[in-house]
């Protein structure tokens, strides 16, 4: 008997205290857009994404015509010159796969500049939520813009702006 009750206490205890954690979200595609830095951020990666993508269509087209070249003089050249013409076609593949791996691959240049600009946006928004999290004594926020299983929320709850007043971008 003394067991039973004692789980009882223990469970209800436990329940009381679950019902206690409070719960927010926030909406981090909003905190971003209301973030001069991180415009200024995304634009300059795009502007370097381009410059990148210009180069290497410029590269890819030249492979191109390397080919086409090859097809159509093929017929003129012996053996050996078609295989030094295909060899210098798949160096140039090689140095296109090269350089878009440095460009664009998972530690490119891409990856690298955005770490860069993005990752410190980010940062600061993760302390800014830790110290409204343990002001507030939240338990979970959770992020509305990521489509999680948020199925309705009510905006008493959103601390999107809390969150921006604290980075000092609303007043």
């Amino acid at each position: 008997m003394k067991k039973v009750f004692l789980s009882l206490v223990l469970f209800l205890f436990c329940s009381l205290s679950l019902c206690a954690q409070k719960v927010a979200y926030i909406d981090s595609r909003y905190i971003l857009d209301n973030i001069p830095a991180y415009h200024s951020a995304q634009e300059q990666l795009n502007k370097a994404s381009r410059s990148y993508q210009e180069e290497l269509e410029k590269v890819h087209k030249e492979i191109e015509k390397m080919q086409s070249d090859l097809k159509t003089e093929s017929i003129l050249m012996t053996a050996d010159m078609v295989k030094r013409r295909k060899d210098m076609i798949l160096t140039k593949q090689k140095s296109y796969e090269t350089l878009q791996k440095k460009y664009f691959g998972k530690d490119g240049s891409i990856f690298k500049k955005r770490k860069s600009l993005i990752k410190p946006i980010q940062d600061d928004i993760f302390n800014a939520l830790q110290r409204i999290a343990e002001e507030g004594s939240f338990a979970i926020i959770m992020d509305k813009a990521l489509k999680g299983n948020i199925i309705f929320s009510d905006p008493k709850y959103d601390l999107s702006d809390v969150v921006l007043e604290r980075l000092g971008y609303k007043n």
